[in-house]
């Protein structure tokens, strides 16, 4: 049995954040002690170690609370995880688009001032204060 604490620092997941899982539900609600401490078990473990792993990757509480109902039906099929593992996949690379489109247009920013003139004439002020100096939407 682990202490919050000792889940914390297995898990690397803040105590209340740990809380709040057990308040969304995706962490069963532990047992307690006489004194009303918290005692988790090697499955509560395992689950805070999954929703880690999960929110590392950036599911959401909701997609992995769907993944969790999933886990705990080991009968069912795959599909709805694959599902949302590919959903999750898109918004990634929808991400990564608009960051690598991010990193074009402050590249082309920076190069358009030298920054040896004075603020008033600077490049980088005059494109952040009007949009129509970026050559991309973003």
């Amino acid at each position: 049995m682990f202490s919050i604490g000792e889940l914390s620092k297995r898990t690397k997941v803040k105590v209340p954040t740990i809380r709040y899982y057990e308040e969304m539900g995706l962490l069963a609600a532990p047992e307690r002690t006489e004194g009303n401490q918290r005692r988790y078990d090697a499955a509560g473990l395992e689950r805070l170690s999954f929703i880690r792993h999960a929110r590392d990757l950036g599911f959401s509480i909701e997609a992995i609370s769907s993944l969790i109902e999933l886990q705990e039906h080991p009968d069912r099929s795959c599909q709805a995880a694959t599902e949302i593992a590919a959903a999750q996949l898109a918004d990634v690379r929808a991400k990564v688009r608009k960051l690598k489109a991010l990193e074009q247009e402050l590249a082309r920013m920076a190069k358009g001032c030298d920054g040896n003139g004075l603020s008033e004439d600077c490049y980088v002020l005059a494109s952040l204060s009007d949009h129509e100096y970026c050559e991309h939407e973003h």
